[in-house]
């Protein structure tokens, strides 16, 4: 039987939107390098892995270049695929065993809520030196946490129109990579955000889950609600539903099948 795959736009409602994740229930084990392989073919940021177990799936989602610990657009087109193909009912929860512990995700309508760990950010005095200049921007606020920098500029304007020098970004020790932030001047969102990981192989992510891990802690003590919506300001653009709960992130977004394919 054919192996087949699931190309789905995270976090947006419309096709060629959001963050594209390819998503493969897998119909037994694979080994890690054909894993990567295939996530080098599909050439989007996250490709997910999929394998039925006890109580859930094994989770595991590969850049074209590395596996990573979290990630929030693909999980989210994991359990959109689950509901559409059938593989749960829309009233079951997913349950997603990752190396980042139990994953949940809960359909409430037209939203999919994904339940993931809050990530604290550090502020710290400064940054690597150049961080500032491969940005092009001045730095407001400077944090550090497990994804790698989080920095607040001046302005939404600001997040919308930079234009980070990747190669030089790319050469920092950054950790994983950077999120800029700032306030939205927007009606629609509090809070907006880009990221950048070109160390991972991904120069700008579209809509990237695992930064509002970040972000929701960040902006909770800043905007003093435990609940906002976030814009990621990309060229394809998302909108993320952000909730804090204690140690855990309730990510919210839609999401849209756009490619079904076989693996030959």
């Amino acid at each position: 039987m054919p192996q087949t795959i699931t190309q789905v736009d995270a976090f947006t409602t419309t096709p060629f939107a959001g963050n594209p994740a390819a998503v493969c229930v897998l119909l037994e084990a694979q080994d890690d390098r054909w894993m990567q392989d295939v996530a080098q073919e599909m050439n989007l940021s996250e490709t997910a892995f999929l394998l039925p177990q006890a109580e859930g799936f094994s989770l595991r989602w590969f850049t074209p270049t590395v596996e990573v610990d979290l990630c929030g657009h693909a999980t989210l087109a994991s359990a959109h695929v689950l509901w559409e193909a059938g593989y749960l009912k829309l009233d079951e929860p997913a349950r997603f065993h990752t190396r980042s512990g139990l994953l949940t995700a809960q359909c409430q309508g037209d939203w999919i809520e994904l339940n993931f760990p809050a990530a604290e950010t550090e502020l710290v005095g400064s940054a690597p030196s150049e961080l500032e200049q491969a940005l092009g921007t001045p730095l407001k606020t400077i944090g550090h946490n497990w994804l790698g920098y989080l920095v607040e500029v001046e302005s939404e304007a600001i997040v919308h129109t930079l234009y980070p020098n990747f190669a030089l970004l790319a050469s920092l020790p950054i950790g994983h990579g950077v999120i800029v932030t700032s306030r939205a001047q927007s009606p629609d969102y509090e809070i907006v955000s880009r990221f950048f990981a070109p160390k991972i192989g991904i120069d700008e992510d579209p809509v990237t889950g695992s930064a509002h891990c970040c972000l929701g802690p960040f902006w909770r003590d800043r905007l003093q609600t435990d609940s906002f919506v976030a814009y990621q300001a990309s060229r394809r653009g998302g909108i993320v539903r952000v909730r804090c709960e204690g140690d855990r992130v309730y990510l919210s977004g839609q999401a849209v099948t756009v490619m079904r394919g076989e693996l030959v």
